[in-house]
């Protein structure tokens, strides 16, 4: 998902308060969930194609990678999208194991930093990367200019 305006993403433990643990600008909205196997040969593949993948459009409306806008980048960890309908309920046997999943998604999130830490662009436009927690319920609010949502499956 690609976005004009800032997003934010609160963690709400089972109380009144809020901490807002993440907001971000212009840029990129990962979720993201991974099934029985995936490893790490894996997450270099789906870092470059997200980040240089032409989702955004720049100041002339012309398509760019998040890395030549430049934009800041928010990864979601989602394993409700390896759901899957049976009967009226919902499974989630194709999800890989937690703590599995849960190294490749640090992976991720720590690959993905070091890609924008390396583009130019991204360096003197100070863009960042924000991510949620994984394993932990989480409440988004997104303000977007869309929608335009993609899903890509490796």
């Amino acid at each position: 998902t690609t976005t004009h305006v800032k997003e934010s993403i609160v963690f709400s433990p089972f109380s009144s308060h809020s901490l807002l643990l993440g907001q971000i600008q212009r840029g990129l909205v990962i979720y993201i969930c991974f099934f029985k196997g995936a490893d790490e040969d894996l997450v270099p593949k789906i870092v470059d194609t997200l980040l240089n993948i032409k989702l955004s459009e720049n100041e002339n409306g012309e398509f760019v990678s998040v890395l030549d806008l430049p934009g800041d980048v928010l990864i979601i960890p989602q394993a409700t999208l390896g759901g899957k309908p049976k009967g009226r309920k919902m499974q989630y046997h194709a999800n890989i194991e937690k703590e599995k999943g849960l190294e490749l998604y640090y992976q991720f999130v720590t690959l993905c930093e070091k890609e924008l830490a390396a583009n130019a662009k991204c360096m003197e436009a100070g863009v960042l990367v924000k991510h949620g927690t994984y394993g932990n319920r989480q409440v988004l609010k997104l303000d977007t200019n869309g929608p335009y949502t993609h899903l890509i499956e490796f």
